[in-house]
């Protein structure tokens, strides 16, 4: 079989940790919303099931804020910074397929109060980086 290039969307207002092919957005005073990006949904297959840490946890940096089934594989998902869960997404453990379809919108995975945001977001890539990022790894990838 023959492979597909990634095409997909990075958004401009995230930003992104090529590490773990995770997105940060700030969607608030010291909130900010976190996701798995098209291109880690892409490198890791569909994702058929999504369970997030309970709400409260502590996460650190790199450390497993929950996992992700996919058709061959259960995988952690590793956090892009440190935080504490303030909501995990219901309707996303209740339809997985919002990851996969809206990984930016409805897919989101936690939303949490950065605990070292000053300075872990440093650390993080903006969206043109991310895309150069990509290309490295898939030199044929497209964005929409």
């Amino acid at each position: 079989m023959a492979h597909t290039p990634f095409s997909g969307t990075i958004p401009d207002n995230c930003l992104y940790c090529p590490r773990y092919d995770m997105w940060v957005r700030e969607i608030g005073v010291d909130e900010v919303l976190i996701g798995a990006t098209s291109f880690g949904i892409f490198l890791a297959g569909e994702i058929i099931a999504f369970t997030s840490k309970p709400k409260g946890a502590e996460v650190d940096i790199g450390r497993g804020m929950g996992t992700v089934e996919c058709r061959k594989t259960v995988l952690a998902v590793h956090a892009p910074i440190s935080f504490v869960l303030l909501e995990g997404n219901d309707e996303a453990e209740e339809r997985p397929k919002l990851v996969n379809i809206e990984p930016y919108g409805k897919g989101w995975m936690a939303r949490a109060r950065p605990t070292r945001w000053a300075d872990e977001k440093a650390q993080l890539v903006d969206a043109a980086a991310y895309r150069q990022h990509i290309l490295k790894i898939e030199p044929e990838a497209t964005f929409g």
